[in-house]
């Protein structure tokens, strides 16, 4: 194995082409180099350097050596540089994950809000799927992730919720469930209720689909599926029904679907987790600037249904962003200068009860996260 020095010494020779110029550049003594580049030849087994007493120059062999080992030598000192950079300040690439429309909507407006604050950092987006929960994390594809919660990893940090989303039930178009206008944890039991495959922890399954309700009532376990895509056709099918969070209500409605909202099931919760290790300061910056853009205002609710049925997400920089169902059964979602946005009315188009939520535009496929 040839030592740094050697390789260097060797680049910087052939560069150079004179032994005192070489010295100086290095800052070490020309008796140092000459019995480095003596050494770096024996190891080699053939010399690199011709040499007089007025020139030096490059063997054929210590050309060919040349144009194989420098770049691969320079892409190395970049890297390092870039990655020492990167570790004293804030500016380079940060690449963020989201799992499921809402996380990915409000990452938007976070991206947006660090921008103004850190115009020299790169922020590149990745969506993320719900069957590798935490995968792009681990390993080190995303450095931060805008997720659902729970997450409690000993190996990541879990940072502020800054969104919630009220739960609804998506169930059969012909289920009885459909009739109602609303639904209870307890009625978890009246069907199967589908579970999600891939890498999820256990207890992330248990809080979106608990073994039992809050009575003690069993409740069956549907198929396992690892997309949205595929839970909503289960659903159309008949084979059973799964809670799924409001912005996928308000975003996907397939034939055979309805969806109902809980009275008694606590909001879905997005929030920030990252790499315990891998905390920088972008990192931190960013997180703050999402914090930000979520910091509920002293007077706001941050959990629950407010007076009017609205429920408060936050304020933040551009203005309040509301995730709830209103007193005429509106639904507004996201975040605008003047405040939430309206998704607009229309229970009986829909499909959906006691919402009244538009459908938006048919998307070309479904996060899996969007539960």
């Amino acid at each position: 194995m040839l030592e740094r020095l050697e390789i260097e010494s060797f680049l910087v020779l052939a560069d150079e082409l004179h032994f005192g110029r070489m010295a100086e550049r290095l800052h070490v003594s020309r008796a140092r180099i000459s019995q480095t580049i003596r050494s770096l030849e024996r190891r080699i087994g053939a010399p690199l350097f011709e040499r007089t007493s007025r020139t030096v120059r490059l063997t054929p062999l210590g050309r060919r050596l040349h144009a194989e080992v420098e770049p691969g030598y320079r892409r190395v000192e970049r890297g390092v540089a870039r990655a020492q950079a990167e570790a004293r300040g804030i500016g380079g690439v940060l690449p963020v994950g989201y799992l499921g429309s809402a996380a990915g909507e409000f990452l938007m407006d976070a991206i947006r809000a660090f921008g103004r604050l850190h115009p020299d950092t790169e922020v590149q987006i990745h969506e993320t799927q719900l069957s590798d929960l935490l995968g792009p994390l681990r390993t080190g594809r995303v450095d931060v992730l805008v997720t659902q919660f729970p997450v409690a990893e000993s190996d990541l940090t879990r940072g502020p919720v800054v969104l919630r989303v009220p739960r609804m039930l998506a169930v059969p178009a012909n289920h009885t469930l459909a009739k109602r206008h609303s639904v209870s944890l307890e009625d978890l039991a009246r069907d199967r209720v589908f579970a999600c495959s891939g890498d999820v922890p256990d207890y992330w399954q248990k809080h979106f689909a608990p073994a039992r309700t809050p009575s003690g009532q069993p409740v069956r376990r549907g198929r396992s599926a690892s997309t949205m895509q595929e839970t909503l056709a289960m659903v159309g099918a008949g084979q059973g029904i799964s809670p799924v969070g409001a912005d996928v209500a308000a975003r996907y409605t397939p034939r055979g679907v309805v969806y109902v909202p809980f009275t008694d099931a606590e909001p879905v919760e997005y929030g920030l987790v990252w790499r315990t290790s891998g905390e920088t300061a972008r990192v931190r910056a960013f997180v703050a600037a999402a914090a930000g853009l979520a910091a509920l205002p002293e007077d706001a609710q941050p959990v629950g249904t407010g007076p009017e049925g609205a429920q408060a997400v936050g304020t933040g920089m551009e203005g309040a962003q509301a995730v709830g169902t209103g007193p005429e059964g509106a639904q507004a979602v996201g975040t605008e200068p003047e405040g939430a946005r309206s998704l607009g009315t229309g229970m009986e188009a829909t499909g959906v009860r006691g919402a009244g939520m538009m459908p938006a535009e048919p998307a070309a496929s479904a996060s899996a996260g969007d539960r």
